[in-house]
């Protein structure tokens, strides 16, 4: 089964992942906890340009360029590995973000993207999708609380931030049968109880 969690900027998708992952773990499952850009050697190195601060100049299409390429790596090296082991995958971001973040955010025609993002992923899709909603201003406020991860894409003005929960919003209701909405503006073990119940569930229909 592949889990993915979306949803902007300190909605709390890293914290809530690995706390997943600890749970289905202590349940007997074979699971595997990955994030993008990132999750391969490679997609490291991608993930260090497209998040440092230095790199001002980049324009929207290297941005989803770059975050494509990581994302083909990790597919190919990481998830259909995993995913035909038979692990239960837990993606912290997936293509989605790619079509909030740059579809939403910059304005890229979200069809194009839609296009190559399946060519990138040979057609990989998650099973369940979980939206961490939470306002930009929220959101923001906790990111600015640890200042040492505070990085290139956190320091769009608030209008594209607002532009990208749009888009995750719009992803979801177009979606309702993979996407769940949680309000990411709860405390960690309030969205942790909510999700955990919600994957156990899926798991649970799906026979797993």
């Amino acid at each position: 089964m592949f889990v993915t969690l979306e949803g902007p900027e300190g909605s709390g998708k890293t914290t809530l992942c690995v706390r997943l992952e600890r749970m289905l773990v202590n349940k007997g499952y074979e699971v595997f906890c990955v994030r993008e850009p990132g999750g391969t050697v490679i997609g490291q190195q991608v993930r260090d340009i497209l998040l440092d601060q230095d790199n001002t100049s980049m324009l929207p299409e290297t941005e989803f360029m770059l975050f494509s390429a990581s994302r083909a790596q990790l597919v190919r090296e990481v998830v259909v590995p995993r995913l035909e082991s038979g692990a239960i995958v837990l993606c912290d971001r997936f293509l989605d973000s790619s079509l909030a973040y740059q579809g939403y955010g910059h304005r890229l025609d979200v069809g194009v993207l839609e296009k190559i993002s399946s060519f990138v992923t040979s057609g990989v899709t998650a099973d369940l999708t979980v939206l961490l909603d939470i306002s930009p201003e929220q959101g923001l406020r906790r990111r600015q609380q640890d200042p040492e991860t505070w990085n290139r894409l956190d320091a769009y003005a608030i209008d594209f931030h607002e532009r990208v929960r749009k888009g995750f919003l719009c992803l979801a209701e177009n979606n309702p049968n993979i996407w769940k909405v949680v309000d990411a503006s709860q405390s960690e073990d309030e969205i942790f109880t909510t999700v955990s119940a919600m994957l156990l569930n899926e798991l649970s229909k799906r026979g797993i």
